[in-house]
């Protein structure tokens, strides 16, 4: 007997992935790597701690709070992908401030807005990796992410290509948020 998805498509065992059981899975191996810290940056410097001693262009930093700021990724998952990170390094969210976490939602609200306004986003990914193995690449540093999502988003390239279409620059799309940011004050 052979199993079928629930759409009725036949699957086939392979060899090294386990048993056919409805789901289709995409292996991204290379993703260990990531998260296993290959390649990181070592000694002790955290990009986090150094951004906001940079001007707000060079850092990619869309807002400043008080005791948080807001900025692009640098690797984003798509375009407009910001995270509200803490001026303190600290790792765990349950060791934030109560500051910190109000202004830490506050600035997640905001960002929302700003993405709206900026780019019309349809829907939106808010969370937090919190740990090397939650999959967080800088774990030593507390942060959360804003990923804008539209309708039709997801598309073939990250996955046959393994490439990502951004349709600006990180420092234009920097400049339209910081922009929106202003207007949604």
């Amino acid at each position: 007997m052979t199993s079928t998805t629930p759409d009725g498509v036949p699957l086939e065992p392979q060899a090294g992935v386990g048993s056919p059981d409805g789901f289709r899975r995409l292996y991204t191996p290379h993703r260990m790597a990531y998260i296993k810290g290959e390649g990181r940056p070592t000694g002790g410097s955290c990009p986090f701690c150094v951004i906001p001693a940079m001007p707000d262009e060079e850092g990619l930093v869309v807002a400043r709070g008080g005791v948080v700021y807001a900025v692009l990724n640098l690797y984003p998952y798509n375009s407009g992908h910001i995270m509200i990170v803490p001026y303190r390094h600290i790792a765990d969210y349950a060791d934030l401030l109560d500051a910190e976490t109000t202004e830490m939602a506050l600035f997640t609200q905001h960002a929302l807005r700003a993405l709206r306004r900026a780019s019309g986003a349809h829907g939106f990914n808010v969370g937090m990796n919190l740990g090397v193995v939650a999959g967080a690449g800088i774990a030593e540093h507390v942060h959360q992410h804003v990923v804008p999502r539209w309708g039709g988003d997801t598309n073939f390239m990250p996955v046959v290509g393994g490439t990502r279409v951004l349709p600006a620059l990180l420092s234009q799309t920097r400049d339209l948020i910081a922009a929106a940011w202003k207007e949604t004050d």
